[in-house]
């Protein structure tokens, strides 16, 4: 037998040349000029030649499917089966190329085959024709279908039109359910139906353990098949003997409701399950004009639509949550009874389709998470450059290619920082700034902007800290005064001058070096976490302002680094720290992912306690005050003994990793 296809190439057409290989006939696949190659790499999958597998090139919009008089009267009476798969199955395409492709496309198909002589048109076209018909759909039924709006649902219905009133080829209608991965390999060519779910699933693994229960949503049930039972079957059906005319639901008989699916896939990607499903119907009693009012309010509009670029997912895809329609399956029910042709249970091959989306169609593998991808060419500043964070993090732009900025007060120590760096292949641009000097930081900026033109990435790192208990700070209130000009009035000095190009440019982001003491309430460091937390507290108000302008805040709550800042104290020497280094990678996935914070588990338990149970954490951090003694420098003492450091010290402090003390 002779077979034409046209969606050869595609998904399902991949799979169902294979079998119609397999029945010994030579396949025609109709494929574009440019699009030749990928026949060849599928010729070698299949492994047939070009004498099996035989490209038509045409159009599937152009007249007669654009393939030219010769080759036509080459197949004029040599095709006994024609089947039309090209079409758009894609929600989130535009109106006018679904129409162009599903509609205009099919009725040059239909030409096509009634041009060829075809002995049999095979039309594969999609529940999609039923609309969103509200109750159980019938092979037989078609004029029925309701709620056409959405494009993909017309266009679909209106191209199974085409073929019922005007093919003059005896016909037969294929209308498979939502088409998944392969049920054996899991394979799959793009994220569609149940697979934009699969991101919200991923991410909610990785913020909370398998076992934790959450809510989710419920909803209609969703018909989903996997491509190796709709080509099996496609294959069967359209080799029987008196079928035409009739049109066959390629579906499951029992699919599962929404948060079933979704239940199903979140065990299969070891997330957690949603043990309470909460469906949207029972908010019915609220009048429709109610609910579309709150649904317009602008500030649900926008976190709607920010969640739902979060996660990948098309907002069209929101109206299939309550879908309505059971479909009837007897026509093709009887056709495959006793070939054990039959659609496998989800929850049996789940974890195939989600191992697959995982390691080929996870949007996140194709994003370029390095640094070097992120920065390269872009202005990067980073201030406090000559020392500890600054310094590695400096090294770390610089090696990825950033035009990198660095800022700090000695000059000769800049000097030999820039050199470095600028040995290691970078462009580096060195000005010296005392960054708790308005006036400096003024000229600092001023001096970027006319040399760079822009700023990219504003690292905030210059700081200081004092390691100072209260009761030895009430004649040192200088000591809170140049804390608060460094730390919090030189890093929004720098923002307010950078930002108005930033957002001038609708893209900037602003890395803040804050403390994990912030979140702990460290004693002896009140000075220091409050600078610390006025300058979170300033960007958060900015961040909500900007949120709309592309220019963004991270804030690292860090914890205890080792670096020149903390040498004074000796008693470090002998507690667990983070390395610069370390420190520095914290800085890169600020860069590389933008989160709004990034901070250790300790430090986020802390804030928790501190929320949840105050004086609790109070008495925690009241023990290591009394624990760890001042220093000699803080308590005026000219000694510098290295302090002695006990067993009970050390465990403490290992355990409360990272806490300033």
């Amino acid at each position: 037998m002779n077979y034409f296809l046209t969606g050869g190439t595609g998904f399902i057409g991949r799979f169902l040349v294979d079998k119609l290989l397999a029945r010994g006939g030579t396949v025609y696949v109709l494929v574009r000029e440019q699009s030749q190659g990928k026949l060849d790499v599928l010729r070698e999958r299949w492994g047939a030649d070009e004498k099996r597998v035989k490209a038509v090139v045409g159009d599937l919009t152009s007249p007669n499917l654009g393939i030219d008089a010769k080759t036509m009267k080459s197949l004029k009476g040599n095709i006994d089966h024609f089947f039309h798969l090209a079409a758009v199955y894609d929600m989130g395409a535009d109106e006018e190329a679904q129409q162009a492709t599903n509609i205009e496309g099919t009725r040059s198909a239909v030409n096509a085959a009634e041009a060829m002589d075809a002995k049999c048109f095979h039309h594969v076209s999609s529940i999609a024709a039923a609309g969103l018909f509200k109750g159980t759909f019938r092979e037989d039924m078609f004029e029925e279908a309701e709620k056409l709006d959405h494009p993909y649902l017309k266009t679909k219905h209106e191209s199974e039109k085409v073929v019922r009133e005007s093919c003059k080829v005896p016909f037969r209608i294929y209308r498979p359910g939502m088409v998944i991965g392969h049920s054996r390999t899991g394979e799959m060519d793009k994220v569609d139906g149940p697979y934009y779910f699969f991101k919200m699933i991923q991410k909610i693994r990785h913020a909370l353990p398998q076992w934790v229960p959450t809510i989710g949503v419920e909803g209609g049930r969703l018909n989903i098949v996997p491509v190796d039972f709709v080509v099996n079957a496609l294959d069967h059906i359209a080799h029987l003997d008196g079928e035409d005319g009739n049109c066959f639901h390629l579906v499951d008989s029992d699919p599962n409701k929404v948060g079933e699916i979704l239940n199903i896939f979140a065990e299969a990607g070891h997330a957690p399950r949603m043990a309470m499903r909460i469906d949207s119907r029972m908010f019915g009693f609220i009048p429709p004009f109610i609910r579309q009012s709150l649904k317009n309010l602008p500030p649900v509009k926008r976190l709607t639509t920010a969640v739902l670029d979060d996660m990948g997912i098309p907002r069209s895809v929101l109206s299939f949550i309550n879908y309505p329609t059971k479909f009837d399956a007897r026509e093709t029910e009887r056709v495959l009874k006793g070939t054990g042709i039959e659609v496998p249970r989800l929850e049996d091959y789940a974890p195939v389709i989600w191992d697959y989306w995982e390691r080929h169609l996870d949007p996140d593998l194709f994003k370029d998470r390095t640094l070097k991808g992120t920065v390269q060419g872009r202005v990067c500043v980073v201030t406090g450059a000559t020392s500890g964070i600054g310094l590695a993090t400096a090294q770390k732009l610089a090696d990825a290619g950033a035009i990198l900025v660095i800022g700090a007060r000695k000059l000769e120590r800049l000097k030999e920082v820039a050199e470095e760096l600028e040995s290691r292949g970078a462009s580096v641009h060195a000005y010296p700034c005392d960054f708790s000097d308005m006036e400096a930081c003024d000229e600092f900026v001023k001096t970027v902007l006319d040399n760079h033109g822009k700023v990219d990435v504003l690292v905030n790192n210059a700081g200081r800290s004092i390691r100072r208990s209260l009761d030895l700070s009430f004649d040192r209130f200088h000591d809170f005064e140049r804390t608060m000009s460094l730390n919090y009035f030189g890093s929004v000095r720098l923002i307010m001058g950078f930002a108005p190009k930033m957002l001038e440019q609708r893209r900037g982001h602003i890395v803040n070096i804050s403390s994990i003491g912030v979140l702990t309430n460290a004693p002896r460091f009140s000075a220091y976490v409050a600078s610390k937390s006025a300058l979170d507290a300033f960007s958060r108000c900015a961040a909500s302002e900007w949120s709309d302008r592309n220019v963004t805040f991270t804030t690292i709550n860090m914890p205890l680094v080792k670096t020149p800042m903390i040498a004074p104290t000796k008693i470090y020497d002998s507690v667990p720290t983070l390395s610069p280094d370390e420190a520095a990678d914290m800085v890169a996935n600020a860069i590389i992912y933008r989160p709004k914070r990034i901070a250790t588990r300790l430090g986020t338990f802390a804030q928790v306690l501190h929320a949840v149970a105050p004086k609790m954490g109070e008495i925690v951090m009241n023990t290591g005050y009394r624990m760890f003694p001042d220093s000699p420098a803080a308590a005026g003492s000219k000694s510098g003994q290295k302090p002695k450091v006990s067993t009970e010290q050390v465990a403490f402090a290992s355990i409360m990793r990272g806490i300033y003390w």
